[in-house]
């Protein structure tokens, strides 16, 4: 499967942006996914994860409240609205493929990741 990120862009702090993540080459319904970001100098962190069936949704502390992660299986796509938009969201942000494991939030289980689109916030 192929991923494409996209939607990345600088806005001001407490701004919104919406990521999309678009799969190809496979049948998408039937896999978990999963957004990830990197920030220069960092660690690629988890950021959310949804169930390939969209009925349960995982998030990382630090984005809980301001990120929801959502799919649209007839469109193979899977989007990250990002609201209250803080300095430290600025990253690299990518979307993968869980293919293994049980902890959603381990970047070891995922897969076929996309190419990243680049968030940066403007403090």
């Amino acid at each position: 499967v192929q991923l494409q990120a996209s939607g990345g862009g600088l806005v001001q702090a407490g701004g919104s942006l919406r990521l999309s993540c678009a799969a190809s080459g496979r049948t998408f319904s039937g896999y978990d996914m999963g957004w990830f970001r990197q920030a220069p100098g960092k660690e690629r962190e988890f950021v959310a994860a949804i169930r390939w069936s969209g009925g349960a949704v995982y998030y990382a502390d630090s984005v809980k409240g301001r990120f929801t992660i959502s799919r649209d299986n007839a469109k193979n796509t899977v989007d990250l609205q990002m609201n209250s938009l803080k300095f430290e969201d600025t990253a690299v942000y990518y979307c993968a493929v869980r293919t293994r494991g049980t902890i959603w939030s381990s970047r070891t289980n995922y897969d076929y990741w996309g190419q990243g689109t680049l968030v940066t916030v403007s403090s």
